[in-house]
């Protein structure tokens, strides 16, 4: 049968699939935009699992706060090309709304949920997918819960933060938050470093002072004078604040006798393994078709 323009149109507002890829399912459906659809949403998954394998360690930090909760999520594309395609981004916006909306704990979890357009967060990935030609991954999320105040900061899409304190003191919040993002404390204090964490920075100085032939006593003083020093650089309380580094952020916070009750630091890709890529290479492949 004969394909209108309009029909065309109706499956690619529905869809959000291409042109040609609209008027092939509607050709194979013999009109059927329902059946089309089908067609469209299994090629989509098809796609998906055959890109799943590639990495994908770009993409955007989204932030969402309703003023008592709030939270961060990572979305990963292959490229940062990708990352700011405004698709990539309506999708990020949308599963930050949706995770702020809904109480879950994990990505299988939130794969389940509706968003605003009734359809599933798991089959909106695998459409973005189809849309953007690059594999697309929801990486991880966090939550802040009924927080008196809640501070957050984005460095761009690529690192974000948010951070709760014990008391109404936004500009404070946002200051604290800043902070975090530039100088990414390992945790809040000296004990919630991981004891694995503060076993092999000991090792690392008693190696370091040993080698210095100095009687043992001295020695002990080297590495506790070096361990001190090392918990200041790496928890949050013991840093020293970027906007005036003569107080540290304990002292910062005493000021206003507010403390922080939690915080989170997201920056795209760290962790993920990054394959090395020929741009010209990869430039090629994308003009012969290959995926």
């Amino acid at each position: 049968m004969s394909i209108s323009a309009s029909m065309v149109k109706e499956l690619r507002e529905r869809t959000g699939a291409g042109m040609m890829e609209c008027k092939k399912a509607l050709q194979e459906s013999n009109g059927n935009i329902d059946s089309a659809i089908e067609l469209l949403r299994t090629s989509g998954q098809a796609k998906a699992e055959k890109k799943a394998k590639r990495v994908a360690a770009e993409g955007k930090i989204v932030i969402k706060n309703n003023l008592e909760n709030a939270v961060i999520v990572e979305i990963n594309s292959e490229t940062d090309f990708a990352a700011n395609d405004s698709n990539f981004t309506d999708f990020a916006n949308s599963i930050a709304d949706v995770l702020l909306q809904n109480e879950i704990s994990d990505i299988n979890s939130l794969n389940d949920l509706k968003l605003s357009d009734d359809v599933s967060v798991e089959e909106a990935r695998t459409n973005l997918i189809s849309k953007i030609g690059e594999n697309i991954s929801i990486r991880r999320f966090d939550k802040i819960h009924q927080a008196i105040n809640i501070g957050e900061y984005s460095h761009g899409s690529r690192i974000g933060v948010i951070v709760s304190l014990d008391k109404s003191e936004p500009d404070l919040a946002k200051d604290i938050a800043m902070h975090i993002a530039a100088s990414n404390p390992v945790c809040l204090d000296e004990e919630d470093v991981p004891e694995d964490l503060v076993s092999r920075e000991k090792r690392i100085f008693l190696e370091q002072a040993s080698s210095s032939g100095k009687p043992p006593e001295i020695i002990e003083k080297m590495v506790e004078g070096r361990m001190k020093k090392f918990f200041k650089e790496i928890t949050l309380l013991g840093q020293s604040f970027i906007k005036d580094p003569d107080i540290s952020i304990r002292d910062l916070l005493d000021q206003s006798e507010a403390k922080v009750q939690s915080f989170i630091r997201y920056e795209v890709g760290e962790g993920i393994e990054k394959k090395e890529e020929n741009f010209a290479d990869e430039v090629m492949k994308q003009i012969k078709g290959d995926s």
